[in-house]
């Protein structure tokens, strides 16, 4: 049986968004190769009452392991699970979000595994029986198609990319016999943002200033505009915003900060320099904003306005907030 491992990434008991992603992407994937999806979760006590949900979005087979110990990421023990359960079953793929966690524990797996990983893929395809994906290279500038010579294919998909699909599967739950190992590495505390918006990795909206913005006091106009977007907007920055202190680093939009594809982004005051397309070009839609008409954000914009940020984006901010009041 042509199965796919699907890895589902948890969060203080919870589901990530990239859970559903990933099981979707996966449920796709073994479609097409006539397989089964079989989703992996671990975490604290009762996780698997969360896990259960991944039934609705393709999988067959939903394995839990439920420890004290698993409530933060542990990488060690992750890496036992898959490649026990990889052993049991010899699957065709094992498919990973690209998120911080998805690219740590995928590497790893590759290493434990000796198999090849293709990283930050945007796109897959069954060829002749063989699992070809596309990821770019270059900082974006370029896609590579690779194909799989040996199973199982090991993949990490871009979050954003492959849309969350509502598909039932068998959904038989089974607990995982996994035991924490020797700890090597332990998580003495995690620190959140202040604020209560998305991370950029998970926002619909996301609205990213660049130091056409001037100063950091100048973010309260950015910040109206994501509170014109709604609830499914957040601030994004470029990294040279970062880099002078205006913004915090999780805010950082780029190929050394994080990769977005929303529905809609905003670049404002953003030149457009390749470290920073390189993290938001996959974007569906792309809105730039920038004094200079030859600024390469252009190049990748769906609509740009050459004009002051200063004077386009209250007047922006003022027309969604007008559309949205009439319901529109």
């Amino acid at each position: 049986m042509a199965d796919v491992i699907a890895y589902a990434e948890m969060r203080d008991g919870t589901l990530r968004p990239v859970a559903r992603e990933t099981v979707s992407a996966a449920r796709v994937l073994a479609d097409e190769l006539g397989g089964n999806v079989v989703a992996v979760a671990l975490g604290g006590p009762g996780s698997a009452d969360a896990a259960r949900e991944l039934a609705g979005y393709g999988a067959d087979r939903i394995l839990t392991a439920e420890n004290e110990a698993f409530a933060n990421y542990d990488p060690d023990s992750a890496v036992r699970a898959i490649e026990s359960i990889a052993g049991d079953m010899s699957p065709v793929a094992i498919v990973f979000p690209a998120s911080a966690q998805g690219k740590d524990l995928s590497a790893r797996v590759a290493g434990r595994l000796d198999r090849s990983l293709a990283s930050e893929v945007t796109e897959f395809d069954v060829e002749d029986g063989s699992i070809v994906v596309t990821r770019p290279v270059y900082a974006g500038k370029a896609y590579a198609r690779l194909r799989f010579r040996e199973t199982p294919a090991l993949i990490s998909l871009r979050p954003n990319v492959f849309p969350v699909v509502k598909k039932q599967g068998a959904g038989v739950a089974e607990a995982l016999d996994l035991e924490p190992g020797e700890v090597r590495t332990r998580v003495s505390g995690i620190e959140g943002g202040s604020r209560e918006r998305l991370d950029v990795r998970e926002a619909d909206v996301v609205v990213a200033g660049g130091r056409g913005m001037q100063a950091p006091e100048h973010w309260k106009m950015l910040d109206d505009l994501v509170d014109a977007l709604g609830p499914q907007a957040t601030l994004g920055a470029s990294r040279a915003v970062v880099d002078a202190g205006w913004r915090p680093h999780g805010e950082q939009v780029g190929q050394t900060g994080k990769v977005v594809s929303p529905s809609l982004y905003f670049a404002i005051g953003i030149s457009g320099a390749i470290q920073h397309l390189a993290g938001m070009q996959t974007a569906n839609v792309i809105v730039a904003v920038n004094k200079d008409p030859e600024a390469p954000i252009f190049s990748v914009a769906n609509y740009g306005i050459v004009g002051d940020a200063f004077e386009v984006v209250p007047r922006l901010t003022e027309e969604i907030r007008t559309l949205r009041d009439s319901g529109g």
